[in-house]
């Protein structure tokens, strides 16, 4: 995981600590809107993955929280990276990263089928 958030860092020009909480977002939002049996094979596959997302809902009670709740879905996911101080290429940077490194650990297809399972997602792979 550390590999992931160094080059999501690098990737999005924000600090490890942003990109260690976009990815828990990122992977929170796929836990909860993916299917369940395909998240749970992806995230056997990516090291840290269950990890981030405890993580993330540990740190969602708050402002994030209520972000989430002015909408579900990619919607809800961009206000909540928005709270974290992404702008839209930064988030569009953190998600590429995302699922290029669960691409190498779950293999491609998989994170296909993923993205597939989850309305507006596969545009961005």
């Amino acid at each position: 995981m550390q590999d992931l958030i160094a080059h999501a860092s690098a990737a999005a020009g924000i600090e490890p600590e942003v990109a260690e909480k976009a990815i828990g977002a990122i992977l929170a939002f796929l836990r909860k809107e993916g299917p369940k049996p395909d998240i749970d094979e992806l995230f056997a596959f990516v090291p840290g993955a269950e990890a981030a997302v405890a993580a993330a809902e540990q740190g969602g009670a708050g402002v994030l929280g209520a972000l989430m709740g002015l909408g579900g879905g990619l919607m809800g996911l961009a206000g909540r990276l928005a709270g974290l101080g992404l702008d839209m290429t930064q988030m569009e940077a953190v998600g590429r990263e995302v699922f290029a490194y669960a691409g190498e650990k779950a293999g491609e297809e998989r994170v296909r089928q993923v993205a597939a399972a989850i309305p507006g997602l596969s545009q961005f792979l």
